[in-house]
């Protein structure tokens, strides 16, 4: 395998039982092999994401003061700016050479949940940021509903088992700019090595090249999905829920070659989080003698706490 699988949405959403069953079974045989699929005909259009990137464009083509004013101290990076280096991969001191936006969730009034999210920080410069940002944050969360759903069947759990922790979830979508590169790195890489936190990750964008997924015998591969598709892949919280059977793989952006440094890059993924009152406990249909139980018992908010302080967001 020297790319991702390819898998087609709207098998799932056919009236056909084969055809769903199709997607079914692909995307979980994929998920237990690499942990990333690449998915056509998602809930997206053209139109939609071509405003988002000249919005986001705009946003990081603003002058850096103006960024930091939406810089918020105390919130962990939840919402709002993050400046260049300020993220790092786990155990890596190096930070990465990137600066990206938070934007979170703004629950329905009958979310009845057990937190409160932070607002979202909204840019003044801009008049459309924030309506694109989160008309694409609804969407990326619908299609993410529906591998979730899709993901349940596969596990044997009802179709609907995630929904209720998904819907009004402490997701994130997070434009990020990875600037031209203008010296020799320090140890330094676009996005080091490290597996995301979350359930699932969608991500828009990958199409540009620099992102490389680690397959089981610890090879390196390119993830290129074609220009309309969305690279999904399986995070720690859905591969601790799982016990190890769904994977949360390895990934890494790469610095591009020394010709493409001038170039910046792109990119927006959607991190799908559960309500933080969800138990990651490992599920009883992935707990077998050849498997027994790989991890202890927790909530997704407590996890998410202990990931944040170890990339170097929250400070202990």
């Amino acid at each position: 395998m020297n790319n991702i699988p390819s898998v087609d949405l709207s098998d799932f959403l056919s009236d056909d039982p084969s055809r769903k069953q199709k997607f079914v079974n692909e995307i979980g045989k994929a998920y237990e092999e690499i942990g990333f699929v690449a998915l056509k005909n998602h809930f997206l259009s053209d139109n939609l994401v071509e405003e988002l990137y000249k919005e986001v464009k705009a946003f990081f083509a603003l002058p850096l003061e103006d960024k930091q004013k939406y810089e918020i101290e105390g919130l962990g990076g939840q919402r709002g700016y993050i400046s260049f280096g300020k993220e790092h991969a786990k155990g890596k001191k190096e930070g990465d050479l990137k600066e990206f936006w938070h934007f979170g969730q703004e629950p329905s009034e009958d979310a009845n949940l057990i937190e409160d999210y932070p607002p979202n920080v909204i840019v003044e410069e801009l008049k459309d940021f924030n309506h694109t940002g989160m008309e694409a944050y609804r969407m990326l969360e619908k299609t993410g509903i529906y591998v979730l759903r899709a993901l349940a069947i596969y596990i044997g759990l009802d179709e609907f088992y995630f929904d209720h922790w998904a819907s009004n979830g402490n997701s994130i979508l997070r434009p990020i700019h990875y600037p031209p590169i203008t010296e020799e790195p320090k140890g330094a890489v676009r996005a080091g090595a490290h597996g995301d936190i979350n359930l699932i990750t969608l991500l828009m964008g990958a199409s540009t090249g620099g992102l490389q997924v680690q397959r089981k015998d610890g090879e390196w591969i390119d993830a290129i999905p074609q220009e309309d598709e969305l690279v999904i892949n399986v995070g720690d919280m859905l591969e601790r829920h799982t016990n190890n059977k769904l994977r949360s793989t390895i990934h890494k952006v790469i610095n591009p070659p020394k010709e493409q440094w001038g170039k910046p890059r792109y990119s927006i993924p959607f991190f799908m989080h559960p309500r933080s009152d969800m138990k990651l406990n490992c599920l009883e249909e992935c707990i077998t003698e050849e498997n027994p139980k790989q991890y202890e018992d927790i909530t997704a908010g407590d996890f998410l706490h202990q990931r944040l302080v170890e990339i170097g967001l929250i400070k202990k």
